[in-house]
């Protein structure tokens, strides 16, 4: 049994690392149909890990405001709840809908809960995880500071992983569906806005 789950994870993350871009991947909608990434093709792609209880989820106001100013020109945000990070994401995926459109108004794409890191991690996030390396916080910054202190107390080699460390790491793709930054939810949205304008 253990010799088997080695071996498909090993696959996973073979062809993780195998992979140029997004769109050989799927991900399980809200209604349980897988979706092809390959439907955003020619898009450039922002995905985000989220929750519903954490201190950055008023981010869904940026995001929601960003896909707005930029849908008509290409952009796409894809919404992937999480509950790995403190368990601020409890609810069922109805609850997590009803609270995002009665807070925070939103209108993008938002895939059913999944795991980022770990052994049973959705290999999009395998994939996205290899390509595009945990770089550290800005620790010019207070909340940098903050996060990196807190996750040291939990692991002093926290930084040596390329795993999603919080809820709302985003992850964006150009139009050819490659995944070419990757900001950590401390990163100021001023900084992701440019960084899609370059791509758009």
């Amino acid at each position: 049994m253990k010799k088997t789950l080695l071996l498909a994870l090993t696959l996973i993350c073979l062809s993780a690392t195998a992979q140029r871009d997004i769109y050989g991947f799927t991900a399980r909608g809200q209604g349980g149909r897988e979706i092809p990434m390959s439907e955003y093709k020619g898009k450039v792609v922002l995905i985000v890990n989220t929750a519903t209880r954490c201190g950055f989820t008023p981010q869904y106001t940026a995001l929601q405001q960003l896909y707005d100013k930029y849908k008509d020109r290409g952009l796409v945000v894809l919404d992937f709840p999480c509950n790995q990070f403190g368990h601020q994401a409890p609810e069922s995926i109805g609850e997590i809908n009803n609270f995002c459109s009665a807070n925070f108004s939103t209108t993008f794409q938002r895939f059913d809960k999944v795991l980022v890191n770990g052994e049973h991690a959705t290999p999009l996030f395998v994939y996205l995880e290899k390509k595009l390396r945990f770089r550290g916080f800005d620790l010019s910054t207070d909340l940098g500071q903050r996060m990196d202190a807190m996750l040291s107390s939990q692991d002093a080699r926290y930084a040596k992983s390329n795993d999603v460390k919080w809820n709302f790491t985003k992850f964006l793709c150009d139009r050819k569906g490659r995944p070419v930054q990757r900001f950590e939810p401390t990163a100021d949205m001023s900084e992701v806005e440019n960084a899609i304008l370059k791509l758009l």
